[in-house]
């Protein structure tokens, strides 16, 4: 059976992991935890980095961060995952999902500018797949009307937009080290500050609303609670395995767009012939090969394609249900201007398997299989 996913193995997280106990810290904030932030700052030159327990604490902080009220209204694409809109609608905020650009999946620029009205208080935007949106029109559009811009960047570490890193684009980015990412330590990620004027509320609201990291550097004798805020550590033990991750970042980075390429080079034909489309990559964009998808015709031959595959035992998967069709997404949020391509192109993908040291025997046996389902 090829597997949609294996979680990323280097092999010496084991050693990182048992050095974590034998510091006799394993809470967040340790030496791990600075050697993770440490290399995410100067990668992908950002303010502050902070680790956190995933993405979505991240997120979280996001909201925190910009003081998000229930009279606020937040932008973003329905094409993403919940906790995207999670995130804000906790604050109490009007999510406002608009729709995508079908090449990229991203959101579309023009759509945004449709939803500004005077209550909107940030845009969130989603690097589907590790390909950057549009940020030049993005920033744009929030200069010119003074909003606050968010990248969720769980899929994008190692991605960048004109030569730099997604997640430092905008005021906040943020990660995700999930086992599904290329840089995984299980259950993780990190909230990039790009703005040097949030980064010490950054830290209070990560530390339960106190000022212990200032108490921790010795810049004050004690901490006291100072702000809101919540548990958002890393523990060492994960950010001790997400150390050998990112120490090796540049081999794992490799391996996949090795992989992608193939994909991308055996199916080619397919979409020549009409068959499916292939994932589009535009020019500013270089992408970290997160996925690799194909699109097909219509939700039903995706779904044959899908058990065709699965009775050659190859494992796939969809992705995300538009969050505006569901019951959450209608009671916190609604859709603004036309769903041209959200539900369309959702119901049209099909993600294939794609993890570190997947190998070009397994990618050619999937591409095989898919060049049989179209032989007549």
């Amino acid at each position: 059976m090829i597997p949609f996913n294996k979680p990323c193995v280097i092999g010496s997280e084991m050693t990182a992991i048992q050095q974590a106990i034998t510091f006799n810290k394993i809470s967040g904030n340790g030496s791990f935890g600075k050697k993770c932030t440490n290399w995410l700052e100067n990668q992908l030159t950002c303010d502050k980095a902070l680790l956190t327990p995933s993405c979505t604490a991240a997120l979280e902080m996001t909201a925190l961060l910009l003081n998000v009220q229930p009279d606020d209204e937040v932008i973003m694409p329905s094409y993403t995952f919940v906790s995207t809109a999670n995130a804000y609608a906790l604050r109490g905020a009007s999510i406002r999902f608009v729709d995508i650009d079908p090449g990229t999946m991203n959101i579309d620029p023009k759509e945004v500018a449709r939803a500004i009205t005077d209550q909107t208080k940030a845009i969130v935007v989603v690097h589907y797949a590790g390909v950057s949106c549009d940020m030049d029109e993005i920033l744009t559009l929030a200069n010119s009307h003074n909003l606050w811009v968010i990248e969720d960047a769980a899929q994008g570490l190692m991605s960048t937009y004109k030569g730099k890193a997604l997640g430092s684009i905008g005021h906040m980015g943020t990660l995700s080290f999930h086992d599904t990412k290329n840089y995984t330590c299980g259950e993780g990620g990190a909230l990039l500050i790009n703005d040097p004027s949030l980064s010490e509320r950054a830290e209070m609201i990560q530390e339960k609303g106190t000022n212990r990291s200032q108490f921790i550097r010795g810049e004050i004798d004690k901490y006291t609670w100072r702000d809101v805020g919540s548990s958002y550590l890393l523990s060492e033990i994960n950010a001790a395995y997400l150390s050998v991750q990112l120490e090796h970042a540049s081999k794992i980075h490799h391996d996949r767009l090795h992989s992608w390429n193939q994909y991308n080079h055996g199916l080619l034909n397919l979409q020549l012939a009409g068959k499916i489309d292939l994932p589009t990559v535009p020019n500013p964009c270089e992408h970290n090969a997160h996925m690799y998808y194909i699109k097909m015709k219509n939700q039903s031959e995706r779904y044959q394609l899908q058990q065709f595959l699965d009775e050659h035992e190859i494992v796939t998967a969809t992705h995300y249900v538009p969050l505006h069709s569901a019951h959450a997404g209608k009671q916190f949020g609604a859709f603004i201007g036309e769903d041209t391509h959200t539900t369309t192109e959702s119901n049209r993908l099909l993600r294939l398997p794609l993890y570190y040291g997947i190998g070009e025997e397994a990618i050619n046996d999937v591409v095989n299989k898919i060049q049989l389902f179209f032989q007549p």
